[in-house]
C-alpha cells in the first residue's frame, strides 16, 4: 500500500509539460518581435539552402573543401528547424507547453547538430592543413573513399554521445518548477529541474562537451598552428597573404561557433548571474548567428562562391 501511494505522490509531483521562456518582460510586443527571429529563420534557411544548389550544380565545386561546406550547411539546416517551431511557437501563438518526450527530442537533435557542427569544423581545418602543408598530395589524401568514411565518423560520433543523455533525463522525475529559460530544449537545463541524482547525467554530459567540442577546438588550434608556420616559411610575401586568405572564412565561423558556446557552458556551470537575460541572449547568438553567418561569410569570403552567385544573378 505504501509503495501504491509513493508511486502516486511521484506521479502527482513531476509535471506532465515543461514550460518554454522567452524574452521576460516584453510579452506585449512578441508579435513585432518575432519579425526579426522570423527574418533570421528564413534568411538562413535560405542561405544554407542556395549554397548547397550552387555546390551540386556546378561540378568544378565538387572538391573536398566544398564537400565539407556542403555539411556545414546541411547541419545549419537542421539546427535551424530544430529551434524554429518552439521559438516561433511562442512568439506567435504563446504556445509555451512542450511535452516530456517532445523536449527530450529537441535536445537530442540540438546537440547531436552542434557535436557534428563542431566535428565539420575540424574536417575544413583539417582540409586547410593538407592543402599548405602538403598541397601535391592534397587530391592523394582527401579522397572520395576517405572523405566518405571521415564523414560517417563524424555523423556517428555526434549521435553516439548524445544519445544517453536523453535516455538519462527520461529516467528523472522532475518534481521542481518546471520552467525552462529558453524557447528550446537544453539538456543542461532540463537535468537541472530534476529531484532525483544527476550526478550520472553531468558526467556524461561534461564527458561529450568535452571529447567533441573541447578536443575539436584543441585539434583546430593545433592544425592553425601548423599552417601559420607553414606560412611563414614562404619567402613570397604575396603568397603568405594568398595561403591566409583561404583560411579567413573558416577562422570567422570557428570563433563565431566557439566563443558563445564557451561563454555560455561557463555560465551554466560556474557563474551566478541573476539576470536570465544574458543566457538568453547568448544562447540566441549561439543557435541563431552561426546557421545565419555561415552562407553569409562564406558567399563574401571565399571567390570561387561569390563568383558563382554573381554569375547566377547576372544571367
Amino acid at each position: 500500500m505504501s509503495f501504491i501511494m509513493s508511486a502516486v505522490n511521484n506521479t502527482k509531483l513531476q509535471p506532465a509539460v515543461f514550460i518554454l521562456t522567452e524574452i521576460p518582460g516584453v510579452e506585449d510586443d512578441y508579435l513585432w518581435i518575432s519579425i526579426p527571429f522570423c527574418l533570421i529563420y528564413v534568411a538562413s534557411i535560405l542561405g544554407n539552402s542556395f549554397i548547397l544548389f550552387i555546390i551540386k550544380t556546378d561540378p568544378i565545386l565538387h572538391e573536398p573543401m566544398y564537400v565539407f561546406l556542403s555539411m556545414l550547411a546541411i547541419t545549419d539546416l537542421g539546427l535551424s528547424i530544430s529551434t524554429m517551431p518552439t521559438t516561433l511557437g511562442i512568439f506567435w501563438f504563446n504556445s509555451r507547453e512542450v511535452s516530456h518526450d517532445v523536449c527530450f527530442a529537441q535536445l537530442f537533435f540540438i546537440h547531436s547538430l552542434r557535436f557534428t557542427e563542431s566535428s565539420i569544423l575540424l574536417l575544413m581545418g583539417f582540409d586547410r592543413l593538407v592543402a599548405i602543408y602538403y598541397p601535391l598530395s592534397y587530391v592523394s589524401i582527401l579522397t572520395p573513399p576517405r572523405i566518405a568514411k571521415m564523414v560517417l565518423v563524424t555523423l556517428l560520433r555526434g549521435v553516439v554521445l548524445i544519445v544517453p543523455l536523453p535516455i538519462l533525463l527520461k529516467q528523472h522525475h522532475y518534481c521542481q518548477a518546471n520552467i525552462l529559460s529558453h524557447s528550446y530544449c537544453l539538456h543542461q537545463e532540463v537535468m537541472k529541474l530534476a529531484c532525483s541524482d544527476i550526478r550520472v547525467n553531468v558526467i556524461f554530459g561534461f564527458f561529450g562537451t568535452l571529447s567533441s567540442l573541447g578536443l575539436d577546438f584543441l585539434l583546430i588550434l593545433l592544425s592553425y598552428m601548423m599552417i601559420l608556420k607553414t606560412v611563414l616559411s614562404i619567402a613570397s610575401h604575396r603568397q603568405r597573404l594568398k595561403s591566409l586568405n583561404t583560411c579567413v572564412s573558416h577562422v570567422c565561423i570557428v570563433l563565431l561557433f566557439y566563443i558563445p558556446g564557451l561563454c555560455l557552458s561557463v555560465i551554466y556551470r560556474f557563474v551566478k548571474i541573476s539576470s536570465p537575460l544574458v543566457q538568453i541572449v547568448l544562447g540566441y547568438v549561439y543557435f541563431l548567428a552561426t546557421p545565419l553567418m555561415n552562407p553569409i561569410v562564406y558567399s563574401i569570403k571565399t571567390k570561387s562562391i561569390r563568383v558563382r552567385i554573381i554569375r547566377l544573378f547576372v544571367r
